[in-house]
């Protein structure tokens, strides 16, 4: 991509500064909408069920039809996005997201609520990609795993302060109130997207190709598939872990219902602290150095989790602590190598591909999860330990994959 602004921020310039700071904060607010929006729906499961009067199965679709919708629209929209400015690409997404979350809130049956989370998660799920485009774009390589960090530290934030307050509102004024609080929050976000993101005008030389032959190369080039292999890895392994960990902690590590969010703000507190520790990590000793250090602790903390006995609350905070700190930490370097080995020319489609990738592994890593593990209400959960173990595997794998992935300007080297 060009600009008619500099494309790479001077850090050392006051000025340069303390824009690259305001571009960050736009991008981290909106991506904590766009996150609090995917995480909410779960824990309102018990009003929409009564709500709407749909099962357990009707309500998993509400779920998953995020994430599949966020696939499938990450690849229609890859080979239109580096033709066109990047901050167009962004507002428009950002503003579809909120329409999708207003819809949420308005839908008054489950068709309705169906169609507006496919809304939502066709816009929300590649604004992340595009998000980390631009942060590659505007931020210089030796500043970029900082700036990585602070991005995905809205991941946190939902965790510990938007998922809260989302259920608070959830149960004091019914389920649509989160959905109205996180549109009506966006909104000026947007508008400070379209004052302080750069233009980054489409690269000259690739403006004119068909979009299908951008698809093609973007899916085709050998960096690229690398990319996407390695990204696969990491996010089956997770998520056949993620979702059953409520479930775990409650049938088989005695925590009680309750208690189950003080699990996961002591996830999120971790994570604020160890999130910007590891881009700086990743800017002082390089991308490949940090995921090499941290994708053994991530493995390990999937295998603790995964077998823990019935240790009780403390026991539980501490695991998911800890695996959802070095998981984040393993996604920050992980994003930091990916971004770096692609041209900027084709940065855009690829990380909405890579986002569709994403979507699509995490969907993959939850079926598998779920064919293996077996229990129903008031039963142990079995075989869990067996999930971690195949989780593990698949994360120590990604160490084969990182070493091969090069900066752009390596590529043919």
């Amino acid at each position: 991509m060009v600009s008619d602004d500099p494309a790479v921020l001077d850090h050392d310039a006051t000025g340069d500064a303390g824009r690259g700071a305001a571009i960050l904060f736009t991008l981290a607010a909106l991506q904590f909408v766009a996150i609090v929006d995917f995480m909410i729906v779960m824990p309102l499961g018990p009003q929409l069920l009564a709500d709407l009067t749909i099962d357990a199965r009707r309500f998993s679709w509400v779920v998953s039809s995020y994430t599949l919708a966020s696939g499938i629209a990450g690849l229609l929209a890859a080979p239109w996005l580096d033709r066109v400015p990047r901050k167009t690409a962004y507002v428009v997404f950002a503003l579809g997201l909120l329409a999708g979350t207003a819809a949420c809130g308005l839908a008054n049956s489950y068709p309705l609520l169906l169609a507006a989370r496919c809304v939502t998660g066709g816009f929300g799920g590649g604004l992340g990609g595009l998000g980390l485009a631009i942060v590659a774009d505007v931020f210089p390589p030796h500043r970029r795993g900082r700036a990585t960090g602070t991005l995905m530290l809205a991941f946190a934030f939902a965790s510990v302060v938007g998922v809260p307050l989302g259920i608070a509102l959830g149960t004091r004024f019914g389920w649509q109130a989160p959905f109205f609080a996180l549109a009506i929050l966006g909104l000026p976000l947007v508008g400070l997207a379209a004052w302080s993101l750069p233009r980054l005008e489409p690269h000259p030389d690739d403006s004119a190709r068909h979009p299908l032959v951008r698809l093609v190369d973007t899916l085709n080039c050998p960096p690229h598939r690398l990319a996407y292999a390695m990204i696969s890895l990491l996010m089956v392994g997770a998520f056949s872990v993620i979702p059953f960990i409520s479930t775990s902690f409650v049938a088989n590590v005695g925590v009680t219902q309750s208690q189950l969010p003080v699990v996961f703000v002591a996830g999120g507190l971790l994570t604020l602290a160890t999130t910007p520790l590891a881009g700086r990590l990743v800017d002082r000793f390089g991308g490949l150095a940090v995921f090499r250090g941290v994708v053994p602790l991530s493995a390990l903390g999937m295998l603790i989790l995964t077998h823990l006995p019935a240790v009780g609350i403390g026991g539980a905070a501490t695991a998911a602590a800890f695996l959802m700190a070095t998981n984040s930490a393993r996604m920050v370097t992980a994003m930091t190598l990916i971004t770096a080995s692609v041209e900027p020319r084709r940065r855009g489609g690829f990380m909405s591909v890579n986002s569709a990738v994403q979507h699509l592994a995490s969907g993959l890593g939850t079926t598998i999860g779920g064919m293996v593990v077996e229990g129903g209400a008031g039963e142990p959960l079995r075989h869990f330990g067996t999930v971690g173990i195949l989780a593990a595997a698949l994360t120590l794998t990604s160490l084969w994959i990182a070493p091969r992935i090069r900066p752009a300007n390596q590529h043919g080297a």
